[in-house]
């Protein structure tokens, strides 16, 4: 007799509304755990939900558990942050049968003080391939395809999208990941990951960092994206700003009242009525 899996290791695959999922995201092909599925489901996940953190602003927390990650990304067509997108595509994979371990990431985007591993990836292999991918949905600004892990890349592209990989060691010499992008300053560090498992429990502790502490960006003003295959706005605080992937950018200042408008328009993000006002009258620092 098997002796069931502790729930604790997995990704509760099994209480996932696949046909609501995959029609969100408006997947349409073979539901089985082949590389090409992976290619397709990431690139329709980074490309049809949008990155935000407005339950922050709006004085809510972020709980992660599925049930809730369904009503809000799925049923209510909102966004999240990385620990909501990994945790709903993970429950993908996994009922799906892909083979995966998540993994957490420090992002620097430049920065050269220690940052805290706050950031959720995957780490996934396809039944019918035996390369290593990194799965990154949760960042908001692609990559819209996995990238594998072997060793220094160099450059190459998500379809329009310039990336590096870089394979180093910690200070202990232990394996750690680079992932660079090219954007309007030139090539920049994004973040830096191990591949050590994490699980959900792990991510429940990084989620209550990001949503509450005073530290954590998200705590202080909108911070939302959205990501499409040939640009990519960006909404901090009121700067709205609009990037191509040859690394030219468009910078508007908005107007408070202005936002639920942009936000609906351009990120696809549709706020209810008291959500919406609410917004308007929040105060936050500048970025």
């Amino acid at each position: 007799m098997n002796t069931p899996a502790d729930p604790t290791y997995t990704w509760l695959g099994a209480e996932l509304d696949l046909d609501a999922y995959l029609a969100r995201i408006g997947f349409t092909g073979e539901r089985t755990p082949t590389l090409a599925t992976l290619r397709a489901l990431v690139h329709a996940h980074t490309t049809a939900i949008p990155f935000e953190n407005l339950e922050i602003i709006l004085g809510r927390g972020i709980p992660l558990d599925l049930e809730t990650l369904q009503d809000k990304l799925i049923r209510r067509r909102r966004g999240g942050y990385c620990y909501e997108n990994v945790g709903l595509f993970a429950a993908a994979l996994e009922r799906l049968g892909f083979e995966f371990t998540a993994m957490s990431g420090r992002v620097t985007r430049g920065a050269t003080n220690l940052r805290p591993a706050t950031h959720a990836l995957l780490r996934v292999k396809a039944a019918d391939d035996d390369r290593i991918w990194l799965c990154d949905v949760g960042f908001g600004w692609g990559p819209l395809e996995p990238v594998e892990l072997a060793g220094d890349r160099g450059e190459f592209g998500a379809g329009a999208w310039r990336f590096r990989l870089e394979l180093g060691a910690d200070p202990l010499g232990g394996e750690l990941w680079t992932l660079h992008q090219f954007g309007r300053d030139g090539w920049v560090d994004r973040h830096t990951f191990a591949t050590t498992p994490q699980y959900r429990v792990d991510f429940a502790v990084g989620n209550h960092f990001v949503s509450t502490s005073a530290r954590s960006p998200f705590t202080m003003r909108p911070f939302v994206q959205r990501f499409h295959a040939e640009v990519h706005h960006q909404l901090d605080g009121t700067t709205w700003t609009t990037s191509y992937p040859d690394g030219s950018e468009q910078v508007r200042e908005l107007e408070v009242a202005e936002l639920p408008k942009i936000l609906e328009e351009v990120f696809d993000i549709e706020l209810e009525e008291a959500d919406a006002a609410r917004l308007v009258r929040a105060e936050w620092p500048a970025a």
